[in-house]
Order: C-alpha cells, then structure tokens, then sequence
C-alpha cells in the first residue's frame, strides 16, 4: 500500500506544482478555463488519465471553474499517487488553456 506523505515531504512537492495547496489528508487545486467546452474537455482528458492510472480525483465543475482534490482513499491521505496525478492534471490544463 502507498504511504501518506508527511508534512515536509508534501510541502516540498506541492512547491513544485502549479497552484495546489493541501495537507496530508487532501490536495486541491481549482483552474479556471476560457470556456465552459474548454472546462469539460479537461474533465475527459483527465478523466482518460485518471483510468489509465487507476487513480481518480474528485472534481467539481462549475461552468468554466474546476476544482481537482486528491488523495488516496485506501492510505487514508496524499500519497506520491495524488502527486504525480496532480503533475498530469496541470498538463492537461496548461495544455488546453
């Protein structure tokens, strides 16, 4: 099983992401896009990327507003997991905005 990232750990690797914030329970990052079709065209392409890596997170839509949350159920908080899906989700969204 992955193991949760302690504090430390997790401050390091959130500096190098692009506008997550969290604590070990849970990482989030919110991204506003240029329309709602450029908004749902993320939410497939990181839903295509969340199946290949069998790791799914939360998101909220709101018209061109996303929300993205993180973290791994099964270890109880954020794993090197959620950090690699989050490093995949800013791609998808710099790619598309």
């Amino acid at each position: 099983m992955a193991q949760v990232l302690d504090a430390e750990t997790l401050r390091v690797a959130l500096a190098g992401l692009q506008d997550w914030a969290g604590d070990p329970t849970a990482i989030s990052r919110t991204a506003q896009l240029r329309t709602f079709p450029d908004a749902i065209a993320v939410v497939t392409r990181v839903a295509m990327t969340a199946e290949e890596m069998d790791h799914h997170p939360d998101i909220d839509i709101r018209w061109r507003t996303l929300t993205f949350r993180c973290a791994t159920h099964s270890a109880g908080g954020v794993t090197d997991r959620d950090i690699e899906l989050a490093r995949r989700i800013d791609q998808i969204v710099a790619e598309q905005g």
